[in-house]
């Protein structure tokens, strides 16, 4: 199975988590940033990472995902907020709407990443009304989400793609 991994990091995160699902599917799996993907038409999976940017992927990796087509797909993601937050369920369903219909969403994961702290300044600016104003409860989810994604993640999202590689390397008739 030819497999494509592609990413897009602002921070580092993303790319940490595309590297621990690299490890899943060996040496031999393209392991790319979405600025120097190849085309997805030649590879049997793609797995498309990407940083949380207004409750969908970034613009980087939107523009990547509506290249796929006909492909089991996978998305990973990394987000400020927390991983089984709503926000985080919509933003996977809100990049997952980029795919076109002739693919076949296989599964996700994510989990939370450090900040930019560029924008955690621009929150500190907000006024108090402004839905993205910095409270107390924020400023502890910035703090937590600093510490990500750490070791447990990065085995979480092994767990997660070496359950979906078995799936794929099934026989059509066990699946």
């Amino acid at each position: 199975m030819k497999t494509l991994i592609v990413y897009s990091s602002l921070t580092g995160n993303t790319k940490l988590v595309a590297e621990a699902i690299h490890e899943v599917f060996g040496p031999e799996a393209g392991l790319f940033p979405v600025e120097t993907a190849p085309s997805p038409a030649d590879y049997d999976f793609v797995a498309v990472g990407f940083w949380v940017d207004k409750g969908t992927a970034d613009k980087k990796a939107q523009e990547f995902l509506k290249t796929i087509e006909g492909k089991p797909v996978a998305l990973f993601a990394t987000l400020g907020a927390y991983p089984d937050s709503e926000h985080a369920a919509d933003s996977l369903k809100n990049a997952a709407a980029f795919l076109d219909a002739s693919n076949q969403l296989v599964g996700t994961f994510i989990c939370q990443g450090k900040i930019d702290p560029r924008l955690i300044e621009q929150f500190k600016k907000m006024p108090g009304d402004h839905p993205h104003a910095v409270t107390p409860e924020r400023l502890a989810r910035y703090a937590e989400a600093a510490k990500h994604p750490d070791a447990g993640d990065l085995q979480a999202a092994r767990a997660v793609f070496t359950d979906i590689k078995i799936k794929l390397l099934q026989p059509a008739g066990e699946k």
